[in-house]
């Protein structure tokens, strides 16, 4: 429910031409947990460039991270599965050819899952399983 704190009244050349409120901002309910995703005692998330969830819960994480100097190049790009607990589950393109700078995420209603490499200017497609099944890159090298 909104409440009005303040109705201010407009004016435009000393002319009244309305009334203004102004109302208070609702609070929306956050429930944060602290290492509520699981890693493996090797892996590690660096810069998150993308987070996304399937119709199962399972969460997808686009990462650069995982390695000790810049991130970039395969080596540096991780797609990774947790459950809805938060329990790690895999590592999807481990050193993929189209890793180069990670860039985002996002899974469709068939649970397909797509990511975009600013670096290579691919879109790559996974099926649910994990398997890559299609890679688009663009012709004049920019894909948006």
């Amino acid at each position: 429910m909104l409440s009005i704190e303040r109705i201010y009244l407009l004016v435009e050349n000393d002319i009244p031409i309305g009334l203004s409120a102004q109302q208070s901002i609702p609070q929306i309910p956050v429930h944060s947990t602290a290492d509520f995703l699981k890693l493996p005692t090797n892996l590690y998330l660096g810069e998150v460039a993308g987070v996304a969830i399937n119709s199962k819960g399972h969460i997808f994480v686009l990462s650069r991270g995982n390695t000790v100097g810049p991130a970039y190049a395969a080596a540096a790009t991780q797609l990774l599965e947790f459950n809805e607990d938060g329990s790690y589950i895999r590592e999807i393109g481990h050193n993929l050819y189209a890793w180069s700078y990670a860039h985002a995420v996002k899974v469709d209603k068939q649970d397909n899952i797509w990511v975009t490499d600013k670096g290579s200017d691919m879109v790559i497609k996974f099926e649910p399983q994990g398997r890559g099944r299609h890679g688009l890159r663009s012709q004049t090298g920019s894909i948006g």
